[in-house]
Formats: C-alpha cells, sequence, structure tokens
C-alpha cells in the first residue's frame, strides 16, 4: 500500500502524507484526477451548486453505484456493545440454543471471551477492487444485457472503531473519496456528488466490520439468530444461522416514500474451525413513485471471508469476496432491471486498542451538525407560535434526506 503522494507540481517537491494509503496499482494521473475532481466538488459547495455529473469523469455511473452500494453497507439491526456473550438458555427452541452453542464456539475459535472483551478499539487498512460484472435489462418483451470487463477499479480504505456505534470509513476508488462513520447518535456518509447526509432509525455498525474484522460484534449479532440448515460453502460443511430485523427497526429506517419491507442476514459458520465462512444479507424496500405506482428494489449482498491470521491473539480474516445483486422491479412484472457487482478485499494491517483514539474522533461533518441544529431550531420556533386549529395541528416538518440509506 502506497502512503506517500509524489509531488506533482515539483519533482524536487517532498511528498504528501495520504489520508488513505491505497494500492500501488493506483497510478499518480488518478491520484491527481481524483485530486482535481474533488477540489471541483468543494468550489462548486462553496458557491452553492451541486456538483455536475462530468466532474466524476466518464465511468461516473459505476463509481457511483459501487460507492454508493459497496462503500459502506450497514447492518441490518443495531448492535448492544454490552451485550453479554453468555446463553441464556431457559424456555428457549431449539433452533435458538443450537445457534447460541454455534455463536459459542465462533467466539472460542476467534481468541475467546476474555479476549475479545480486551478490546475497546481497532483500525484496519485494506485494499479493495470493484467491478460491475452484468447488467440486465427487461422492458415487455424487449431484453438487453451487458457483461463489463473483468478489470475493475482499485482502491483503498481505513477503518477507526471503537464500539459498534463509533466508527468511521474512509474510502478513495480510483481517486474518488466516501467518508462515513457513526457518533453513536447517527450514521452518517459523504460522497463526492452528494452533501453530507444520514442514515434514519439508530445508528447501525458498519457491515464491513461483521466480514470478519470485529468477532465479538459479530456474535452479538448472531446472538439471538435461529439455527435454519446445513450448507456447504465453498466444500466447507456450515450451519446456518438466521436473523430477521424486527418490525419496529424497519418502521424507525422507513419513511414517507420509502419503506423497508424485510431485511435478513445469514451466518454460514464452519462445523470443522467454528469461523465464519460467509455472510449474507437481502433487503427489500419500496419506493412510492406515484399515488398508485411503486418501485420495489431487492439488494442481495453475499460476503466470502476467508485467510484467517492471528493478531494479538484474536482470530481475523485477511481476504474476502463480495457479490451484490441489484434487483429493480415495478408493480409491472413484464419490466426489471438487474445489476451485478462484485468487490475483493484484502487487509493489509489491523491493531486493537489504539491509544487516544476518543469520540471526538467520530464527530459527523460541520455541514450535517448545521442541518441538525437547522432542524432543531425550526423545531423550537414552531412549538413557540400560538398553537394552529387542531385540524392542522397533525402536519409535521421533517429533515430532508438526499438519498435512501437502508
Amino acid at each position: 500500500m502506497r502512503k506517500l503522494c509524489l509531488n506533482l507540481d515539483r519533482e524536487d517537491g517532498l511528498e504528501t502524507i495520504l489520508e488513505v494509503p491505497i494500492p500501488e496499482a493506483m497510478s499518480a494521473s488518478q491520484i491527481e484526477n481524483g485530486r482535481s475532481r474533488q477540489n471541483s466538488w468543494m468550489r462548486s459547495h462553496d458557491r452553492g451548486h451541486s456538483a455536475p455529473s462530468s466532474i466524476i469523469g466518464v465511468r461516473s455511473t459505476d463509481l457511483q453505484l459501487f460507492l454508493g452500494v459497496l462503500a459502506a453497507p450497514l447492518a441490518p439491526i443495531p448492535i448492544c456493545s454490552e451485550h453479554s456473550l453468555d446463553p441464556n438458555i431457559k424456555d428457549l427452541p431449539i433452533e435458538s440454543l443450537m445457534a447460541k452453542y454455534i455463536v459459542q464456539q465462533y467466539v472460542a475459535a476467534t481468541g475467546g471471551e476474555k479476549v475479545l472483551n480486551s478490546i475497546s478499539s481497532m483500525y484496519a487498512i485494506g485494499k479493495v477492487t470493484m467491478s460491475a460484472s452484468e447488467i440486465q435489462n427487461r422492458h415487455k418483451n424487449r431484453m438487453t444485457k451487458v457483461k463489463r470487463p473483468q478489470e475493475g477499479e482499485v482502491g483503498g480504505f481505513v477503518l477507526w472503531q471503537k464500539s459498534p456505534d463509533l466508527w468511521s470509513i474512509e474510502l478513495v476508488v480510483s481517486g474518488n473519496k466516501i467518508s462515513a462513520g457513526s457518533d453513536g447518535k447517527v450514521a452518517w456518509r459523504q460522497t463526492p456528488w452528494h452533501q453530507s447526509h444520514s442514515s434514519r432509525g439508530p445508528p447501525r455498525p458498519l457491515r464491513r466490520s461483521l466480514q470478519g474484522l470485529d468477532p465479538r460484534s459479530t456474535a452479538n449479532l448472531f446472538s439471538n439468530a435461529v439455527c435454519v440448515d446445513e450448507k456447504a460453502i465453498n466444500n466447507e460443511a456450515c450451519f446456518s444461522l438466521k436473523l430477521e430485523a424486527d418490525p419496529s427497526v424497519l418502521k424507525n429506517r422507513s419513511g414517507t416514500n420509502v419503506e423497508i419491507i424485510r431485511h435478513t442476514v445469514w451466518g454460514y459458520f464452519s462445523q470443522r474451525t467454528g469461523l465464519l465462512v460467509q455472510l449474507e444479507d437481502t433487503h427489500l424496500l419500496r419506493i412510492k413513485a406515484s399515488y398508485t405506482d411503486s418501485v420495489y428494489w431487492e439488494t442481495t449482498m453475499s460476503s466470502s471471508v476467508g485467510d484467517y491470521k492471528l493478531v494479538d491473539g484474536v482470530n481475523i480474516a485477511h481476504s474476502g469476496k463480495t457479490i451484490v445483486s441489484l434487483f429493480r422491479f415495478g408493480d409491472n412484472s413484464d419490466s426489471y432491471s438487474q445489476t451485478c457487482m462484485v468487490e475483493t478485499w484484502t487487509i493489509e494491517d489491523v491493531d486493537f486498542n489504539i491509544w487516544g483514539l476518543s469520540t471526538d474522533c467520530f464527530l459527523p461533518p460541520g455541514d450535517l451538525e448545521k442541518q441538525r441544529i437547522g432542524c432543531n431550531v425550526a423545531r423550537k420556533e414552531k412549538k413557540s407560535r400560538i398553537p394552529p386549529p387542531p385540524i392542522s395541528s397533525t402536519k409535521m416538518g421533517s429533515c430532508k434526506v438526499v438519498t435512501v440509506e437502508v
């Protein structure tokens, strides 16, 4: 991983330290192109305008799709960091008892409860390659299929985490940077083509942490799961644990025009080693396009994890592959579109109990804070006014969300 950037203005100038280490495959021209695009984006926001699509470049659609879907997806439900790993077996069905036993085996395989409880924070540096493998579109009786080349966009990321609700990630792919994080109160993200915006509902952990990087959070996530089946993953016999997001959680994540119908996560744990082999989740949402029509989006993410290595007594996965399927359809079954994407990732460095990592390191961006303050001021002003007639008292103001976060 490259941690220093060449001085492209002066040959004899000093190299600068990169905020996010990048793979050696990224050339200096890609770095410079990304820097110019970011500067253009910042200038456009300083003038109060949104960034034009030409800033992102020729592959703007693919890059926005990659970063929007693959960069920083969230777990389906919040995870309590203080949840006890000791199973309570009283009055539980056999499927839940089996799941708790499997989770206990996973905890033992990743280092044991004592070692996992001693971890207060972590950081990880890794590199990624993202590509779109296939795009299908069908309209009535006409089908179009486009296969993309296998070479993808390369990049790197830095992840900091203090608890499941306190995390921050910066990811750069082909010169385009996305930042995301959670301060324990709100989860947010920031991209070159959108202002900072927060996700609906309570803060949730980063899904990337559950891909073999944070065993304790993974164990807490599946502590309330059920064992539904046995399945062979890459010729490895595995137990299959299933967890459904609670309807109340889905309701909090839904909005006026967006409804999260379901969100399910599966974890496949090796019967031989006890380690997590594959993490899979799927969610279905409905977007109201008009009073009568709706558009449905079903997203399925399947992550294979492996190459486990001991780091300070903790068994951490150092590589993996995530395959994503985006399926869009409407009330009319004659039309649909499907996009398949692939991300391969490797962990270059990981460490625990980072000295000096405080909660101030996870504060949201300033423009998001201004939005939150503005919303609070608007609510206070509304409360201070003379109460309107009862017929109009049901109207509530709300903050505008830039994009749908699920």
